[in-house]
This record gives C-alpha cells, structure tokens and sequence, in this order.
C-alpha cells in the first residue's frame, strides 16, 4: 500500500519531553525526542514518520525476497516517497477532495473479502504485521483521497480518438499476431524541470551507474530499489503485465524488440532516464464468445458535495416509484447522474468484466424484465433492470475496446507522473535527513 503515516504538528515536536527535568535525586535517564527530517510547505516529516514507513517497506521487500538498499538510500527513498504523498494530499485538501468514512469502510472490507478473511481475522492479520486497524484506515483513507485527486486532475482530461484506436490494431495487423502483452520492470532517475545541464548530466551519470551494475549481474529488483525515483522503486520497479499501447511511449519500441530477460540501455524522456527489463511476454489471438447482457440503469453517486445517506435517500424515492408503476426511462432521464441518463438510463449490450463486481453479480441474479432493490457500487448507488441476453462472439469488438483502454492508461500513466512531478516540483520542501 501507499504510505500514508501518522502526523505530529511542529508545535507538538517543541514541547513535553524536550524540556522534561527528572526530579530531584532521582536518577537521569536519556527520553528519545522525535525530530522533523522534513518539512513540506508548512507540514513536518518527522523521524517517527519516516521509521514507520520504512518498517512496512522493509516487510514488503522481505516477503518479496528483495534485497534492500542500503540505509542511507532507504532513507532518501522513502523520505521521497512521503514527501511526493504529503504534497499530493495537501493539493487535494485544498481542492475540497474529500472520501468519506463509508467508503473507507467499504474499501477495507472488500480487502478483507479478497484476502478470503472475516473482519476479526483482517484486524488479527493487520496486528500480526504491527499495523493498528486505525493507521491501516488512515492509509486507505489517503489512497483513496489521492485516486480521486489523479481521477479529477488527470483521468478526465485523457481522450483517445477512434484514429488512435485504428492505428493501433493495424500496427497489431501488420505484425500478423494477436494482442501482445508484456510483463516489464524498470528504473526511472529523474530529471527535474528546468534542470542545468550539470544536474542532467549528473542524472545520467547515475543511470549509467544502474545499467552497469546490471551487467555485472546485479539483482535488478535491488538496484530499482536502490537507484530508481519511480514511486514503484521499492517493490522492485514491478510494472506488471502491459499491452503494447500501455508501454510507456520512451520505450515502446525497444520492448517490442526484446526477449525475455533482455535489459535495455538507458533512454531519455522529458521525466528522465529509464532502464527496462523484460520478464515474460504472452500473446491473446483467440476468438471470444461470451454472455451478453442488455440492461439498463439509475446511478445517484455518492461524492464531495452528495453525502452516502443523501444518495440512499435519493435512490430509495425513486424505486418506490418503480414500485408504483413509474416507467423506467423517464425516471432514468430525470435522476440518472451518468451519460445514459439522456438515453433513458440504456447502457447497451455488456460483456462480463464490463462492469465493477458489485454491479456484474447484481446484474447475473436478475431474471428478463426484473428490477433490482439499490446496489451499491464504487460509484454510487444504482437500479438496474435486464432487458435481454444473448451468447456473442465479441472478438472484433474486445479487441477495440482492449486497444482503447490500453491506450487511455497508457496516456493516464505518463501525464499522472509529469503531473505528480509538477505538484512535487512546485510544493516547498525542507528536508533535514542529515541534521543532527
């Protein structure tokens, strides 16, 4: 998980045990005092802060049998990584971006539920790791804060045209093969904005240092750890799995000339120098016919400014008048907070995985014509009803809509990491790691 770490005020920091005098006759002893390693605008990092993140890291790297850096670099790596998380949470204070406590709820039982655990059994599991369930709440809290933030900021501005679409399937037709996905990790060093060329050429220095390394035998996972600026750095620099119009666009091209096990140079990008490694690579070119269904919905979200109970509210007055014989599109046209709302709530023909879970296992249990009691759904609150359903072959269709989200992360990805770069770049930082 994104750390998010608990918070002590600079106020707090200069009083109490700082000033403390044992009694008179009584034995001195040495009290610890906590100490800001950075400030970020006008909010303290302190040495708790920082020992607490690094503590979960270095679970993280353990269960992942990844060396760790060395004890300065976790330092410097970590202490990146809250100050980056503390200017992201401060810009979506200021925005009025906000994730209530149902949602928190709902968040952290659908990871219970994941991790096959009950609640009592998820609280143990946290105790287990010295997590407290308040602190893991904290944490999913300020996840959650910043998804909305990057959906707000970055998500809705991203657009791929049906031209993007068809380029890239003729790409995959000129290649004769199906979808190519590749299983990738990497190393960023970045290069910050209106760097001189002695801090560019300073940056290089450093990737040539990585790739050497590498080539001596290096684990890379250690040496993402170490070297690399990439928020993904201490988990090995892991991008997972990835179609090729999800390829970061600096090194498209290589990956796509690479074997497994290959490592590339260093490339350039205007965030910095990359090294890539390819894992696995794996090819999806087989025909599919699955279940459709067509349905429609009424989706009242549930978001800052309309509150979970406003919503319920809202989505219970207008299934009572369903129950009375209200009719579905017009109430649709008039409630519906989403872009079907104008056709009458219709969303068309659904493949399964179309849809978030909650709405898909809701959807499967209807019967032809049935509408369903609220459901709630990551975006809010919905009825739906199921108008038909049909065995399709959507072979054609899958692989536009694949081509289509591929592309869109691929875009998301690299404007959310320029972005994160600018919020970063643009906040005031002290960093006091190396005051003693």
């Amino acid at each position: 998980m994104m750390g998010a770490w608990f918070h002590l005020s600079v106020a707090m920091l200069c009083l109490g045990v700082a000033n403390a005098q044992p009694a008179p006759g009584a034995p001195s002893r040495v009290v610890p005092i906590d100490r800001v390693v950075a400030v970020v605008n006008d909010e303290a990092i302190t040495q708790y802060d920082l020992d607490d993140a690094k503590r979960i890291v270095l679970q993280q790297l353990k269960q992942q049998n990844v060396q760790p850096p060395s004890a300065d670099v976790l330092d410097k790596q970590v202490l990146e990584r809250l100050m980056t998380e503390r200017s992201l949470l401060q810009l979506a204070k200021e925005n009025g971006v906000k994730v209530d406590d149902t949602m928190i709820e709902r968040a952290m039982q659908r990871i219970a539920q994941e991790n096959k655990l009950s609640a009592e059994d998820f609280r143990k599991a946290l105790a287990n790791e010295n997590i407290t369930y308040a602190k893991y709440r904290e944490d999913i809290r300020n996840e959650l804060t910043m998804q909305r933030l990057r959906e707000r900021e970055v998500d809705s501005k991203i657009a791929v045209s049906d031209a993007e679409v068809e380029q890239y399937l003729a790409t995959l037709k000129g290649q004769n093969a199906g979808e190519t996905e590749y299983r990738l990790a990497h190393i960023l060093v970045i290069v910050p904005e209106q760097a001189s060329a002695d801090q560019i050429e300073g940056r290089r220095r450093r990737a040539d240092e990585a790739l050497r390394s590498l080539k001596t035998g290096a684990d890379f996972a250690q040496i993402a750890a170490s070297f690399s600026d990439a928020t993904d750095a201490l988990s090995g620099g892991n991008l997972g799995w990835r179609s090729g119009a999800r390829l970061p666009t600096v090194f498209v091209d290589e990956v796509r000339k690479m074997k497994a096990g290959e490592t590339s140079g260093v490339l350039r990008s205007a965030a910095g120098f990359h090294i890539v490694r390819l894992l696995e690579k794996r090819n999806h070119d087989d025909a599919t016919v699955v279940d459709q269904t067509h349905a429609r919905h009424i989706l009242v979200k549930v978001n800052e400014t309309v509150s979970e109970a406003d919503a319920k509210a809202k989505i219970d007055r207008v299934k009572d008048r369903l129950d009375n014989g209200g009719k579905f599109d017009e109430l649709a046209k008039l409630n519906s907070e989403d872009t079907t709302a104008a056709k009458g709530g219709d969303l068309g023909w659904i493949n399964p995985g179309d849809t978030v879970a909650e709405f898909d296992d809701a959807m499967s249990k209807l019967a032809l014509n049935q509408i369903s009691a609220p459901v709630r759904t990551p975006f809010g609150w919905h009825i739906i009803q199921v108008l038909e359903r049909r065995k399709q072959d959507v072979t054609a269709d899958k692989e536009r809509v694949r081509a289509q989200i591929a592309i869109r992360q691929r875009k998301s990805d690299e404007a959310f990491q320029d972005w994160v770069r600018q919020v970063r770049d643009r906040a005031y930082v002290e960093v006091r790691l190396d005051d003693r």
